[in-house]
């Protein structure tokens, strides 16, 4: 399967020393494979860090996940939901695994996830507004163990925000 990273350099040995911060899955190495988001992700990282063009990196993901730990949040939102919440607040769950797939909290499910996070929505409400709206994936590579195992770098490509 084909998976991509947006970043502003080409990264062709990726690794978990680069996160500085937890995100939805807590710290490490996030790809997906939707390609226009990689692509979003790119520019935005080219915006903030004042560069004309984004890099998206292309890996080959390999489905050999021997002596793995692997987490999946498949159907399963309420679950997500606090799992996520529990990374933002800076609890280490996460490092029970080395790899986490799941949705994405982007600037629409990351306000629904903010609203919950701060008491104002109820976990009904905020399942039944993220049903709403579209979703796209992740995976995290919490360890080196599962990059090494899984991730092969296959290309990278220019994005640019036309400035």
């Amino acid at each position: 399967m084909i998976v991509y990273h947006g970043s502003i350099e080409e990264i062709r040995n990726p690794d978990v020393l680069h996160s500085f911060r937890p995100l939805d899955f807590g710290k490490g190495f996030y790809v997906t494979s939707v390609k226009e988001q990689a692509e979003r992700w790119a520019l935005r990282k080219a915006d903030i860090y004042n560069r004309s063009v984004g890099i998206v990196n292309t890996y080959t993901i390999l489905d050999q996940k021997d002596g793995l730990i692997e987490k999946r949040f498949d159907e399963d939102l309420a679950e997500w939901i606090d799992f996520v919440c529990r990374c933002r607040d800076g609890y280490d769950d996460y490092l029970k695994y080395d790899l986490i797939v799941g949705k994405v909290a982007d600037d629409k499910v990351f306000r629904v996830v903010d609203m919950y996070h701060s008491g104002i929505w109820d976990r009904d409400r905020a399942l039944r507004e993220i049903k709403a709206y579209p979703s796209y994936d992740q995976s995290a590579f919490i360890t080196q163990k599962a990059i090494d195992q899984l991730l092969i770098f296959e290309s990278s490509y220019e994005v640019s925000n036309g400035r």
